[in-house]
């Protein structure tokens, strides 16, 4: 089974859990090069950098893997830089894998246009990437077996997941059971375990997680636009919206945000959190 949760932060609804005042706790200390290693998978978004910052508390030396994937902009890939930097994150690899060469997704297609209105119950949205996370996780498990890695961190979330195929637990524990047969590491009985500390968080849960962990909540992108500041309108940016307002954070909601009174409340606007 692949891990759901991290032993140092399993209940973010504690109160004893969140910052106190709403002031982010401090950046968890980079550690010692003897320390276990986890690949984490760094978007730039505030999913993935929570999972990283989670995989520091809990006692891994991170080495952050990020992917050029053709998507519209590189706005979330300067701000995985930024992280990487902020948590001290020692290595931080870059790749390309042009996944909009053959489109398929209003992530990588500009002629499609962004959705806005929310997601169709029993519909996955035009924002899934066909085989974006199976291509980034088999080369976070290649990254993991170089450099000696005993776990990858992931930033999926699946209670908002919309239907994304591979947002789910069972996609987890397919790709677990790979892993154990398409490597060496794994025949020899010790493959890198999946983690996805955030997979049954709700995204208020995962404004807290990021708050207690020293996250730079206002340095990641999850806006599906590239422009200086988020759109505030899109799918993403309104579910990230709710949620720091929920969350007790109003100052971190972006300006060009819909008022907060007209916003969809988060269970009507299912979207997934992969980034």
């Amino acid at each position: 089974m692949v891990p759901i949760s991290s032993p140092e932060l399993a209940n973010p609804n504690d109160p004893s859990a969140e910052a106190v005042g709403g002031e982010q706790s401090q950046t968890p200390e980079p550690k010692p090069q003897n320390c276990p290693k986890a690949v984490v998978l760094l978007s730039g978004g505030l999913d993935s950098a929570t999972a990283a910052a989670q995989a520091i508390a809990d006692g891994y030396q991170p080495i952050a893997l990020s992917l050029d994937y053709g998507q519209r902009h590189n706005r979330e890939l300067q701000a995985a830089q930024v992280i990487a930097r902020h948590l001290g994150i020692q290595q931080h690899y870059t790749i390309a894998v042009n996944l909009a060469q053959w489109g398929g997704s209003s992530l990588t297609d500009p002629r499609q246009t962004l959705p806005q209105d929310g997601v169709q119950d029993n519909q996955i949205p035009s924002t899934y990437v066909p085989g974006r996370n199976t291509v980034f996780i088999a080369l976070a498990l290649a990254l993991a077996e170089a450099q000696g890695a005993v776990a990858i961190y992931l930033g999926i979330n699946a209670v908002d997941y919309s239907g994304y195929p591979d947002c789910r637990p069972p996609y987890l524990e397919a790709f677990q059971a790979l892993a154990q047969v398409s490597s060496k590491v794994g025949l020899e009985g010790h493959a890198p375990q999946l983690v996805a500390p955030l997979v049954l968080d709700s995204k208020v849960d995962i404004v807290r997680r990021a708050l207690a962990l020293g996250v730079p909540i206002a340095e990641t992108w999850s806006c599906y636009g590239g422009g200086e500041e988020p759109c505030g309108t899109c799918d993403s940016c309104r579910i990230r919206d709710r949620a720091l307002w929920d969350a007790g954070q109003p100052h971190l909601v972006s300006n060009q945000g819909r008022p907060l009174g007209q916003m969809v409340p988060l269970g009507e606007l299912d979207h997934p959190s992969v980034s």
